[in-house]
């Protein structure tokens, strides 16, 4: 499978791979447990510390949006890491305190319906958050660690772009500016700007999508609005630009939003604040 092969499908891969990684962690988890109780017992009851994991990953599961939204909303930045360490601390108070809630209620209900009939229940709600929060703190910041990581990972593997006027190369040198060079497993090669259908925005960076192909840029909307407005760009939403020339159809919505579909059958939206602009430049 190529990257573009990935890349068309990542949603679905991405989904695939965090439930793996959560799969794992239950098995893992799991086994330790039933071989530490193994160890003084040789009648080890496997249906509780099953029924205790399985409701723990469950509402991790669940949780993980969550920690991504947050993601989404404060990236890491490495200029101000001391302010994104303080945001993504509280951050994680609410994502544990998701991640607990979801957890104990499984379990009540769990124990509830089991054979057994044994009941689940905190006396000190506050102290078992407060243990359980150790744990989801460190959970916090391996996800985000291994997110990280794995951008890296695939902006490497589908090549990551840059202005040519501040490429540090022979190229840059020529002054062509109509061009963004990018950089690709230790290649590089040129894209033109006005093959670029639209821009969006991703944390640090900004996603170019030519076709297919997707190449991460490390620059703000703001920045980069500013330097393709005059090259037949336009901002129509606060995470979203498009090629004025890519746009197929504009579609208004009572709300005063509204959305462009381009050539490529793609639907970026549009919000009420940059429509009008927008029809004024396509008309």
């Amino acid at each position: 499978m190529t990257i573009d092969q990935y890349l068309a499908r990542r949603r679905y891969w991405e989904f695939a791979l965090i439930m793996l990684v959560v799969l794992v962690s239950f098995v893992s988890n799991l086994g330790t447990e039933l071989i530490e109780r193994g160890r003084f017992s040789d009648n080890v009851d496997v249906s509780q510390p099953f029924i205790l994991e399985a409701t723990s990953h469950v509402a991790m599961a669940l949780s993980i949006p969550l920690l991504l939204w947050f993601d989404r909303l404060w990236p890491v930045r490495a200029a101000t890491w001391v302010r994104s360490a303080l945001i993504h601390i509280a951050c994680s108070v609410a994502f544990s305190l998701a991640h607990v809630t979801m957890m104990y209620w499984a379990r009540v209900v769990t124990f509830g319906v089991s054979a057994n009939g044994s009941r689940y229940h905190w006396d000190n709600w506050l102290g078992e958050f407060g243990y359980e929060y150790l744990k989801d703190f460190r959970t916090y910041f391996l996800i985000l660690a291994l997110v990280y990581l794995y951008r890296y990972v695939i902006r490497r593997l589908q090549g990551e772009a840059g202005f040519l006027t501040e490429a540090k190369d022979e190229i840059a040198a020529a002054g062509i500016s109509d061009r963004f060079l990018v950089k690709k497993l230790g290649r590089e090669f040129l894209v033109r700007i006005d093959e670029i259908d639209w821009i969006e925005s991703c944390g640090n960076y900004v996603n170019l999508h030519v076709g297919r192909r997707v190449y991460p840029l490390r620059e703000t909307m703001t920045r980069i609005d500013e330097r393709l407005l005059p090259l037949g760009f336009q901002r129509v939403h606060r995470s979203a630009i498009v090629n004025l020339d890519r746009v197929a159809e504009l579609v208004a919505f009572d709300s005063g939003d509204g959305q462009a579909k381009l050539q490529t059958d793609v639907v970026v939206p549009v919000s009420r604040r940059f429509r009008q602009e927008l029809r004024e430049r396509l008309s």
